[in-house]
Parts: structure tokens; C-alpha cells; sequence
């Protein structure tokens, strides 16, 4: 062997101790730092989807004063600086939920309205158990749309959604009151005829999601429920109007 080709001493020394000592496995678990990749598992326009879905689950788990940031960040399994990147604060991100709640809304009255031979009084009844459902089946979201003090209405989809709603309610009105009605002017006949039918079915919806209508359900006949409580209320009340 040619001197250039012969290892030194320590350094051959060196390689054979290398060489005898098994490589650790990697970590895994807790211990193993994720990737990049796993870190940030989201496309953008998925993150911001899936952010808005963790706070939904946030919101009706954990009610509106368990609903931070840091909350949605942790539901969703991301950094804590997501949320803040793409809504900017809380007030942002609570705002584009309610919009989602007010489309979901918007969607489960009209759907409940048609298509069918429902008449007009049939079709204010239904989109009116329709609005008491949504409330039930979605306290949180029902909440939040309604907390005015922690929306921000300038926000484009929030406004949209919001006046869609409205919208219903009023063409509902107009519908049974067999007239036009403006969104953007009313008469005070008009506004009168909207804000009964709405005081009527919110406030039944927030007395039943607040358990203080059980009192009254208990003192009706043996096999009664708030369903029917509110059926017997439509009935007097939608063929008057």
C-alpha cells in the first residue's frame, strides 16, 4: 500500500469506533419536530376554510367567551399566528363565521319554503319552524350572529349574508300582506308587520335555547312539546297578520 493510501493511526482509530456504534432511530411522537410540510399541512385558501370550521367547533363546544385565536389556532392544529394572518383579529374572524351562519340560515328557511304547494300562511309557517330549528340545531353560530357588538357589518360578506336574511323576512311579509315591499323603505305598517313576526319567533327561539319555556311546556296536557307550543302560536298569530 502506497503512503498516501495509509490511514493514520487515530484517524483509523477513529473509523472503527464510528463504525461499531448503531445509528439512534429516528424520533417520533412528541419528541419528533415536524417538518415544514406537517407544520403547514394547509393549501392558503384551505387553511383559511379550515379555520373557520375549527372556530365553528370552538364556538359551539366552548360557547363565544371560549372562542379566541389561539383556541381556533389549537383546533385546527396550526401556529398560533394563522388566524391573525388571515383575519386579521378576532372581531374578523367571528365576523366571516356569523356570515357563515347567516348563509346556513338563510339556506335552511328557503329551503323549507319549496319547492311544493305550501300556501302563503303554510310557507310563513314553515320558514318560521325552519329559523327555531336552525337556532336548535346551532346555539353557538345562533348566538353569534345576533352579537352585534362583536361583528363588524363592513365587512362585505357579513352585510350580504345579513341582508339576505332580511330580505327573506321582508318578502315573507310582503308575500302574506300580498304587497311590495322595499327593502330600503318601509312604511310603518310595514316595519310594524316585520319586527312582530321577528320579535314573535326570536323571542320564542331564545326563551327555548334558554330553558325558560320548560315551565310552561310542563303545564301543558301529557305528551307536549315546544314544537307544538310554537305550531299552536304560528296558528293564531300567521292567519292574523
Amino acid at each position: 500500500m502506497r503512503k498516501s493510501e495509509q490511514a493514520h493511526p487515530k484517524t483509523q482509530s477513529r473509523t472503527r469506533k464510528s463504525s461499531g456504534r448503531t445509528p439512534p432511530p429516528p424520533r417520533t411522537g412528541r419528541g419528533r419536530r415536524p417538518s415544514r410540510a406537517e407544520a403547514a399541512p394547509y393549501h392558503h385558501g384551505a387553511l383559511r376554510d379550515a379555520l373557520l370550521e375549527a372556530a365553528e367547533r370552538v364556538l359551539e363546544r366552548d360557547g363565544l367567551a371560549g372562542l379566541t385565536l389561539r383556541a381556533v389556532a389549537r383546533e385546527a392544529g396550526v401556529s398560533h399566528a394563522a388566524p391573525t394572518h388571515h383575519f386579521g383579529d378576532l372581531t374578523g374572524l367571528v365576523s366571516e363565521l356569523a356570515a357563515i351562519g347567516f348563509r346556513q340560515f338563510n339556506t335552511a328557511m328557503a329551503q323549507a319554503c319549496g319547492p311544493g304547494n305550501l300556501s302563503i300562511d303554510q310557507r310563513a309557517m314553515a320558514r318560521a319552524k325552519a329559523y327555531v330549528a336552525y337556532a336548535q340545531a346551532h346555539p353557538g353560530m345562533y348566538g353569534l350572529m345576533f352579537r352585534t357588538e362583536r361583528l363588524d357589518y363592513s365587512r362585505p360578506s357579513l352585510h350580504e349574508a345579513a341582508e339576505a336574511s332580511f330580505a327573506g323576512l321582508a318578502g315573507a311579509i310582503a308575500a302574506k300582506r300580498q304587497e311590495i315591499i322595499s327593502e330600503d323603505a318601509l312604511t310603518l305598517d310595514q316595519a310594524a308587520a316585520i319586527a312582530r313576526a321577528w320579535s314573535l319567533v326570536h323571542g320564542f327561539t331564545m326563551l327555548l335555547l334558554d330553558g325558560r319555556l320548560e315551565d310552561i311546556v310542563d303545564r301543558l296536557p301529557e305528551g307536549s312539546s315546544a314544537e307544538q307550543l310554537l305550531d299552536a302560536m304560528l296558528k293564531t298569530t300567521v292567519t292574523k297578520d
